[in-house]
């Protein structure tokens, strides 16, 4: 866990360092937002460029580090925790990853966004199927509806469908690299198809224990 932590902060630490070292290479305004075409539709400030994200990624770190030592049910989160604290890693590094490209389209490197996001947003979609199989009954990580989170046989059945779910979704999102303009479909509805179905899955199960 000590050596995930440390990358983790590596990871936070390069973000700042690398957004000093290009503050006075870069444009007064930079591109910040890419519509579903790959094409830029929004422009923030170079600070706000350079340093938004590695804020974001400091306060996500701080809040998933945290968070569950205020569960009720933390001992099961022990449980996972590997796989939870690898997924902080993963989630980080996708930033990170999010973070350099913004970075090289500002500095003139021009790319096309649907292209180079989808197998990267695949691996951690079907990361976080991995993590929902591995996850026990907590108020924190994972499916948490009042049917999971009523019945360990709920949130067993649930958690083990929407991993394998999740992971379909990831690979799907994959697939969008060979689809062009129509990759962010393949990227978001899945995960949203994902999400409703298993709590809509849960519901019923937990209508069968009645």
């Amino acid at each position: 866990m000590k050596k995930i932590i440390a990358a983790d902060l590596l990871i936070i630490f390069l973000s700042f360092l690398i957004g000093i070292y290009f503050y006075h290479k870069m444009p007064v305004t930079v591109a910040s937002h890419w519509n579903s075409q790959g094409q830029v539709d929004g422009y923030i400030s170079k600070f706000w460029g350079l340093f938004l994200m590695p804020l974001i990624s400091s306060g996500l770190l701080l809040i998933l580090l945290f968070a569950p030592k205020l569960d009720p049910l933390k001992l099961n989160i022990k449980k996972f925790r590997k796989y939870y604290d690898f997924f902080i890693l993963l989630l980080l590094l996708f930033l990170f990853y999010l973070y350099l490209l913004t970075i090289f389209w500002n500095l003139g490197f021009k790319f096309n966004m649907n292209l180079v996001l989808p197998p990267a947003f695949g691996l951690l979609i079907s990361y976080i199927g991995v993590l929902t199989e591995k996850a026990k009954r907590n108020w924190f990580i994972g499916i948490r509806t009042p049917w999971t989170l009523s019945s360990d046989e709920v949130w067993k059945k649930t958690h083990k469908l929407g991993g394998k779910m999740f992971k379909t979704a990831g690979l799907l999102a994959i697939f969008g690299i060979f689809v062009g303009d129509y990759a962010i479909y393949f990227c978001l509805f899945p995960v949203i198809f994902v999400a409703v179905y298993t709590i809509v899955y849960s519901y019923f199960e937990y209508q069968k224990l009645s």
